[in-house]
């Protein structure tokens, strides 16, 4: 048989079917075979010469028809494309090429091009959460959408038993913990401690615990367990779960399984650490977070706090309120500024406060205790100096007396119940700079509903106004410490508090410090013990 190429006007090529490389079937207009080389008798077999074509249907559907096109199909398991060529008599020689292969290549890819996307979508989905449990959750999800029917996230712990998030067939997530014996897992302790996973062939799923099962998912086919590998540690193990009904899990998903467990476990991992580390932050910014004042033997403190990042709860201003005791009869108010911002300056902050602590039994003595605070800070190597004001209070009658000393640090100011405002006669040089200090104390009565206010210079540094360039001002602050005249002391800190934000507004400022203390107005019927601020009288 000789087989012109139709499809090429001029550009004629002369191809028996016998000598064609791949299965030829040649086939009239009323859709008979004519003739088949040998490729194409191994192939349909139960294709006859003047007999239609039997098979395959997708190949047999088209004979006859007018306009013949390429058409693809199969062949028991392999895959074809058939190209038709018109000869001269009207008959049609259709060329079978095998496509097997590129199918196959074709179908990879495409797998491969979903596994990435997945995979993508996955560490995007796992990155956008910090939160352990919110971790736990989106794993079992995935999984339970993407890998199997239902999945299990396990994370270690050091209690008795371990945390879980189960996403079952359904789609539901629970919360649970199972027992800590996960030897009753074939492979499930081993991947708790980051070993590499034991084959799903070699797991037995009629062995699954029962806690290992949702509710209602019936008999388990197959399961896999696999590590979520962390950062140094396992960060917890994943199990696959498939129904009876459903294909077992073969090597590629397997491994697969394993890759997204990858990412699971290093995002789980970044969480874990990140509560790790906050909870090692609030335990150590426990002791340099502004103390909540109270009353302290009929004498009223209230303080106020700014950091200068409004993000930060701490930085290099400070106050305390150490209440008398058997080596210190009075109480002793401390407020500091430490020089520079931020965790640095909040450090030095933690040991100034912590060696005024351990100083106190020498706090009746205002210069000694600077100067052995002095010492300890040049001690201490740091490059940091530090202003200070010390405040000793007892009180004598209705009045409150203060010993007030300023160690480099703004002088104190008393606010009158006239209104008038008054600044304490006392000075003395920074703390940490210098070998030798000096100070001077001054002694202060306050009547009641009279304020001694010690602040930091972050209050008339602070700028802002109209133009936001001008310092709010010691005038300022004089002006508005005078409308506070009469006020408690929580009052007078919210005051000064407030118009000092409101100078500040959108722009920078330092840290700010404010600790009023007040002597009370009227006798205080029901603090007995000084604590409280007790039942007035007019």
């Amino acid at each position: 048989m000789t087989s012109l190429d139709g499809s090429r006007p001029g550009a004629t090529s002369l191809v028996t079917a016998a000598t064609a490389p791949c299965p030829v079937v040649v086939v009239d207009p009323a859709g008979r075979v004519v003739e088949l080389n040998e490729a194409a008798l191994t192939l349909l077999p139960d294709a006859r010469t003047e007999q239609p074509l039997p098979s395959p249907g997708w190949l047999a559907a088209v004979q006859g028809a007018p306009d013949a096109v390429p058409v693809t199909g199969t062949v028991g398991s392999r895959s074809f494309s058939a190209h038709p060529s018109l000869l001269p008599g009207g008959d049609t020689a259709w060329w079978l090429v095998e496509e097997t292969a590129y199918r196959s290549a074709t179908e990879e890819l495409k797998a491969e091009r979903e596994r990435a996307r997945f995979l993508t979508e996955a560490s995007t989905a796992l990155l956008a959460s910090l939160n352990l449990d919110r971790c736990m959750e989106i794993t079992a999800r995935l999984a339970a959408e993407h890998l199997a029917d239902a999945a299990l996230v396990i994370s270690p712990t050091r209690a008795g038993k371990l945390p879980a998030v189960i996403c079952d067939h359904e789609g539901r997530i629970t919360r649970t913990t199972i027992p800590a014996q996960a030897e009753a897992v074939p492979g499930l302790a081993e991947a708790l401690r980051g070993f590499p996973p034991v084959p799903s062939r070699w797991i037995d799923p009629a062995a699954a615990s029962d806690w290992l099962i949702p509710e209602g998912f019936g008999e388990v086919g197959s399961l896999v367990v696999t590590p979520l590998p962390g950062h140094g540690v396992a960060a917890g193990a994943l199990v696959l779960l498939r129904r009876e009904r459903q294909r077992r899990f073969n090597e590629s998903e397997e491994a697969f399984a394993g890759l997204f467990a990858a990412r699971a476990g290093a995002a789980m991992s970044a969480a874990w650490l990140y509560a790790e580390q906050n909870t090692i932050t609030d335990i150590l910014m426990r002791d340099l977070l502004p103390p909540s004042l109270r009353q302290v033997e009929g004498v009223e403190f209230a303080g106020g706090y700014r950091a200068s990042v409004d993000t930060d709860r701490i930085g290099g201003d400070f106050y305390d309120v150490h209440p008398p005791s058997e080596d210190c009869p009075e109480t002793l108010a401390v407020l500091g500024d430490v020089a520079g911002k931020g965790l640095e300056a909040a450090v030095i902050t933690g040991k100034i406060r912590n060696t005024v602590q351990a100083l106190l039994p020498m706090a009746d003595d205002h210069a000694r205790l600077l100067r052995l605070l002095n010492n300890a800070l040049l001690g201490s190597g740091s490059i940091r100096f530090a202003t200070l004001v010390l405040a000793s209070t007892h009180r004598e009658g209705s009045d409150v007396v203060l010993r007030v000393t300023a160690a480099g640090h703004p002088p104190a100011l008393i606010v009158r119940r006239d209104g008038t405002v008054e600044e304490a006669d006392t000075g003395g040089t920074l703390i940490g700079a210098l070998p030798t200090i000096d100070s001077r104390s001054a002694e202060v009565r306050l009547a009641p509903g009279e304020t001694c206010l010690l602040y930091t210079d972050g209050v008339t540094e602070a700028k802002g106004g109209p133009l936001g360039d001008a310092m709010f001002g010691e005038r300022r602050l004089k002006r508005a410490l005078a409308e506070c005249a009469g006020m408690p002391a929580e009052a007078v800190v919210e005051r000064i508090q407030m118009l000092a934000d409101a100078w500040i507004g959108d722009g920078r400022h330092d840290d700010i410090a404010v600790l009023a203390i007040t002597a009370p107005q009227g006798a205080h019927l029901g603090a007995v013990d000084g604590t409280n601020p007790g039942r007035r009288t007019p």
